[in-house]
């Protein structure tokens, strides 16, 4: 199975590369990639070199285009298509229907993948991808559990990737309005969830208190890990008490569900965090190496060395082991 890595940076990137990414996934710094953020992302120069030093070491680069269009403005992304193409990407990560359709009949020879927030979960909406737009590989959604995800690859005329590991995305990806109801800003259409640009911290009565926008997210206790506010991560009260109704502030981690991928006929594994900095990226690269060469033994198993890098210090196996079926 192909590894797939997180780059957010140029130094991101090469570091990936030297850690043994099979390829590398990054994006433009505008609103064309779901990880528009300050400092993060790549011109079209660096992606270029960044391809280029990526090619030279035998690794490809998809390039992230997913985001969905805003309504006039469909020359944004229709610009990062080309620009994509001409730096020479191995693919492009795509979910708007209008950018793939740009991208099928201008550029007939260059690989689509089909992104995560295009929420494609059965079998009759990837094909229809791969006849409309002739669609190579599609990204699942993190809510389908290994016989869904086997099921699926069994029927399907393109490959399929997963995530096995970093942050954990509860809703089915391209479906959530929950920031933009909170900030105004929306990681569909502007690349951004929780933007850090509405996130506030201040402490009352002993207790730090997170804010996204108008929103109380959480409250933590003195010496309680304070996680960052995003809004599917807070600590609702209800009439049954607080908890974490929609989803724990952890991580995903599903090495322990690798052997059962690669029987479900994965054809990828993708790491999330292209928001997380180059020593990050280095370690979890190189660890899940090690894994994989492991599982090509029949030696692979749980790495406990990650659980460090998590958030909250804790993981889960999210949908793969849906147990409350």
């Amino acid at each position: 199975m192909e590894l797939i890595c997180p780059a957010g940076t140029p130094a991101a990137l090469r570091a990936a590369v030297d850690a043994g990414a099979d390829a590398v996934y990054c994006g433009f710094r505008d609103e064309t990639n779901a990880r528009n953020f300050p400092g993060l992302n790549f011109s079209p120069e660096e992606l270029r070199a960044g391809i280029a030093y990526a090619h030279n070491h035998g690794v490809r680069v998809l390039v992230a285009i997913n985001t969905f269009a805003r309504a006039g403005s469909l020359d944004v992304w229709e610009r990062a298509v080309d620009a994509a193409t001409d730096a020479g990407a191995d693919a492009l990560i795509v979910a708007d229907v209008g950018v793939l359709d740009y991208a099928a009949r201008h550029h007939p020879y260059q690989r689509l993948h089909l992104s995560v927030q295009a929420a494609a979960a059965n079998p009759d909406a990837i094909d229809y991808y791969v006849k409309a737009f002739g669609v190579r590989r599609v990204v699942l959604p993190r809510v389908l559990s290994v016989p869904e995800i086997a099921a699926i690859t069994r029927e399907v005329d393109c490959e399929t990737e997963v995530f096995v590991f970093g942050g954990l995305c509860v809703m089915e990806e391209g479906r959530c309005s929950l920031s933009s109801y909170a900030t105004g800003e929306s990681p569909n259409m502007n690349g951004v969830c929780s933007p850090a640009s509405h996130v506030h911290y201040r402490e009352q009565d002993g207790q730090l208190i997170s804010r996204l926008g108008a929103f109380t997210v959480n409250k933590f206790a003195a010496g309680e890990p304070a996680g960052y506010p995003t809004l599917c991560k807070g600590r609702f009260q209800t009439e049954h008490g607080a908890g974490y109704l929609f989803e724990d502030p952890v991580s995903l981690d599903a090495t322990s569900m690798l052997p059962d991928l690669r029987r479900a006929g994965v054809t990828a594994l993708k790491i999330e965090g292209r928001q997380r900095g180059r020593a990050y990226i280095e370690r979890v690269v190189r660890s899940f190496r090690q894994i994989l060469a492991g599982l090509e033994s029949d030696l692979a198993g749980p790495s406990g060395d990650l659980v460090a890098l998590t958030e909250g210090q804790s993981t889960t196996a999210g949908a793969y082991r849906k147990s409350w079926r």
